[in-house]
């Protein structure tokens, strides 16, 4: 069974046009991912925020404390995959539904757990559902978006990363500032279930793509269920390794970059953390526009050339932020294209991996390649510490990040052009 490879023009390519022409459903859809995708950045952001409270209070080490981070994009990427063979066989929608109760409802066990070692728990098995909800929100946009607007759709949903990630910084400083750390830090986990009562919207609004209702009943009519393993055979094998290199590449770079970059603001720049939000602040910023204009970009040029300029940008940025003698001032300077050219290229990663699979297909193999990339990339910042103990941090998140993408650019060019393609159910 394949997919038709239809493709439409696309004539409308301003960064808003696609919102004034989406229809009622297109819109509730875009809203419902977008609101779940910002909460989805914040839940995991909130680790991070409170790891330096963990340590404090649990007598943990940072190394021990770092790996409740790496459990939850390792785990992330089994519940992808998971979650995405799920929704192959129950529906984009449901499977969305149960990945947002799951992580929200350990989300809230977090902020209950006594040690360390229920806390690492917790969070792995919160990881599960942090992955399955991209899995389905993307697919679930990917086939409710007409063709000519999927790829600002989809990237503009890929900014509320940013917006999650900045909700979660601001949480920090209102809690924190009104509460004594020992309790904070456990609200910070209580707020992150609020994900729970999108389903609400979700089971009122949202409807199951019409591609997907006519694939798994044609499915069901002939016994033809798709398996599991079905991503790794025939021609479907290819597109598999090449996507998850891709996908690997993209988070690794992003990883390396975001994971250490305060710490080498704080420690080979000498600033302090007050003083180094403003550089933060900065490397946000630009990861926001990097979405919206990915987005634009990605309909505009086509997904592939999104992800080989902004590889190419990565690069360029990286290595002048970390090897330049750079005076601070120019230092935030750069801090914004960095976080533009590391994040923007996500905002093609949901479409592009959409118009990749046949429909019977499409939740398997996006959910593997998405989260393969996650836990491969979740190696990295390990990868960059292991190294920074025998050069410098910034040599090590230099040399880190320019692998992936160097990776990341080659295995893009290695696939086709996705731009524009209609999807329809499976013959």
């Amino acid at each position: 069974m394949t997919s038709s490879s239809t493709v439409t023009p696309i004539e409308d390519t301003s960064l808003t046009g696609f919102y004034r022409d989406m229809t009622v459903p297109e819109k509730r859809t875009f809203w419902a991912c977008a609101t779940g995708w910002a909460l989805d950045g914040m839940d995991f952001m909130i680790y991070p925020l409170v790891i330096g409270t963990i340590i404090t209070l649990w007598k943990v080490d940072a190394g021990t404390a770092g790996l409740a981070g790496t459990v939850t994009l390792l785990a992330s990427a089994v519940g992808g995959w998971g979650a995405g063979y799920l929704a192959d066989r129950i529906g984009r929608v449901r499977t969305l539904q149960l990945t947002i109760v799951w992580f929200s409802f350990f989300s809230l066990l977090c902020a209950f757990a006594q040690n360390f070692d229920q806390l690492l728990v917790f969070r792995a098995l919160l990881g599960l559902g942090f992955g399955g909800e991209w899995a389905a929100g993307a697919v679930l946009m990917g086939e409710t978006i007409r063709a000519q607007y999927r790829g600002r759709a989809v990237g503009s949903v890929q900014s509320g990363w940013a917006v999650g990630w900045g909700l979660a910084v601001l949480a920090q400083a209102a809690l924190f500032s009104l509460l004594p750390a020992e309790q904070a830090w456990r609200w910070m986990f209580a707020i992150g279930a609020l994900p729970a009562l999108l389903v609400l919207y979700l089971r009122a609004y949202v409807k199951e793509p019409e591609v997907s209702v006519e694939t798994r009943a044609k499915g069901a009519a002939s016994g033809d269920r798709p398996s599991i393993l079905e991503i790794f055979k025939g021609p479907i094998l290819k597109t598999t390794i090449l996507a998850s290199l891709v996908a690997t590449g993209c988070q690794g770079g992003y990883y390396a970059i975001t994971f250490w970059v305060p710490r080498f603001l704080t420690t080979e720049r000498k600033l302090s953390i007050v003083s180094s939000t403003g550089y933060l602040a900065a490397l946000i910023i630009g990861s926001f526009v990097g979405y919206l204009v990915g987005a634009w970009f990605a309909d505009k040029y086509g997904r592939r050339n999104l992800f080989l300029t902004f590889s190419l940008g990565a690069m360029v940025v990286v290595l002048a932020y970390t090897q330049l003698q750079l005076s601070n001032e120019l230092l935030w300077v750069l801090g914004f294209p960095l976080g533009f050219f590391a994040s923007g290229y996500f905002s093609g990663m949901g479409a592009f991996l959409t118009e990749l699979y046949p429909t019977r297909l499409r939740g398997s193999g996006q959910g593997f390649c998405y989260n393969f990339g996650r836990g491969v990339g979740a190696l990295f910042p390990f990868l960059v510490g292991y190294l920074s103990q025998m050069t410098s941090l910034a040599n090590a998140i230099c040399l880190f990040a320019l692998i992936a993408y160097v990776l990341f650019f080659l295995a893009a060019y290695a696939l086709p052009e996705t731009r524009g393609k209609v999807l329809q159910a499976d013959a």
